[in-house]
């Protein structure tokens, strides 16, 4: 495994929450860049949107390799860092016994999660950082495509 980390960002959203949403994804190992996106025209949360975000990074890449992902999610930092090790433990529950929700994304991230040695860190949104200024941009142009595809595609 290369010790020369690909640097990803992501972001994810909806307008409203839940509603159409967008992720966003900025890529970039040495002088390679890739800007991945996509969006769903029906029903989701900003939580699914964060979370598709680095999983469609992660599997996007073709070999297990070192990796710094930066999210301006604490839900999926904490999640995927922290909380998901619990749940798991306790059959996808949470403390107060309730279905994870997400479950299936949560999965998902473990399993991209495995192929790669993954750090996780937090920065704050909309704060000036180029590549997640970027990622955020990415995820609108998801959002938008899908709002654009739904409608042209509409009965």
């Amino acid at each position: 495994m290369s010790e020369d980390p690909v640097v990803i960002h992501t972001d994810g959203g909806c307008r409203p929450n839940p509603g159409p949403g967008g992720w966003g994804a900025v890529l970039r190992h040495r002088e390679h860049v890739r800007e991945m996106f996509g969006g769903e025209a029906g029903a989701t949360s900003n939580n699914r949107m964060e979370l598709t975000a680095p999983i469609m990074a992660l599997e996007a890449l073709t070999r297990p390799v070192a990796v710094h992902l930066y999210t301006d999610s604490t839900y999926v930092r904490n999640g995927i860092t922290k909380w998901v090790f619990g749940w798991e433990r306790n059959g996808w529950l949470t403390a107060a016994k309730q279905p994870v929700k997400n479950e299936d994304l949560w999965r998902r991230l473990q399993i991209a999660c495995a192929r790669h040695r993954v750090e996780w860190f937090w920065v704050k949104g909309h704060s000036g950082i180029a590549d997640n200024e970027l990622a955020d941009q990415l995820a609108t142009r998801g959002l938008n495509e899908a709002l654009s595809v739904g409608a042209t595609s509409a009965p």
